[in-house]
């Protein structure tokens, strides 16, 4: 099973700079996208959006032209799932679309940036700790889970250029990398890419908006059920060509049904 996932930065600019065409022949099982800033009435049947032989879902922010997810697959899943069910508001800002198929969910997740200031920390450091009551109460169901995208965080110094610089930005802050410990530690779960793909160089975005200018960070990721790491088999980002600010993350799984 072929898993990508990308925040497109904006899926009109994405399309324009081939993201569909390259999509098309990579030969995926499901695509997550993030950060559309389109709604759903706007894009479902246009032409451009659309990828043969795949099934497409997507969950909008009500504020228009502002965050937004999609999951495109090519079998159709049992159930699709809005937001996690969070008591924060942001839960059902365009922020988490998930897949239920057989035994296998599929998420695609773009997490509150805390870049603004003081405030948008606020509002993102709530999501994070109603987000991990959630993760620690489905780690106890026998399902397993592969939430993919964009989670604003870089968790440790082999994810980002020149480290030191950063320690006081939003993004690489003490709490934001010791939650990703906790997540990873404590409740359970897994940072697939870095089980097939310890590579040091491997970023997937650039906050200069332009791909390889100035510092990269490595803020996309797949967070996988404990029991899925053994199944990771391959791990890339790539970055032949740029359809946002960040390269779409690649990881082949061996499961073969889901």
């Amino acid at each position: 099973m072929r898993i990508i996932s990308l925040s497109v930065d904006g899926i009109y600019q994405a399309s324009h700079r081939g993201l569909f065409d390259w999509l098309a022949s990579q030969d995926a099982d499901v695509i997550c996208l993030q950060d559309l800033r389109a709604q759903e009435p706007e894009i479902a049947d246009r032409e451009e959006f659309t990828l043969p032989d795949y099934y497409a879902y997507y969950f909008d922010s009500p504020k228009p032209h502002t965050n937004g997810v999609a999951i495109y697959t090519r079998q159709p899943p049992k159930a699709i799932v809005f937001g996690f069910g969070l008591p924060s508001c942001e839960d059902m800002d365009g922020r988490y679309l998930q897949a239920d198929f057989e035994n296998i969910s599929v998420g695609s997740l773009l997490a509150p940036a805390g870049v603004v200031g003081e405030p948008s920390q606020q509002v993102k450091d709530t999501f994070f700790q109603e987000l991990q009551a959630h993760l620690d109460k489905i780690s106890r169901k026998k399902r397993k889970y592969i939430m993919c995208g964009n989670w604003q965080i870089a968790h440790g110094e082999l994810d980002i250029e020149n480290p030191d610089a950063h320690l006081s930005e939003s993004g690489f802050l003490p709490h934001e990398r010791q939650w990703l410990d906790q997540v990873y530690d404590d409740v359970g779960y897994a940072d697939a890419f870095r089980r097939g793909n310890t590579d040091s160089d491997e970023f997937s975005w650039w906050p200069s908006g332009v791909m390889g200018k100035g510092d990269g960070w490595r803020t996309d990721l797949h967070i996988v059920s404990r029991d899925l790491v053994r199944f990771v088999e391959y791990a890339v980002m790539y970055k032949a060509n740029a359809f946002s600010s960040h390269a779409p993350v690649i990881v082949d799984y061996d499961i073969e049904e889901f």
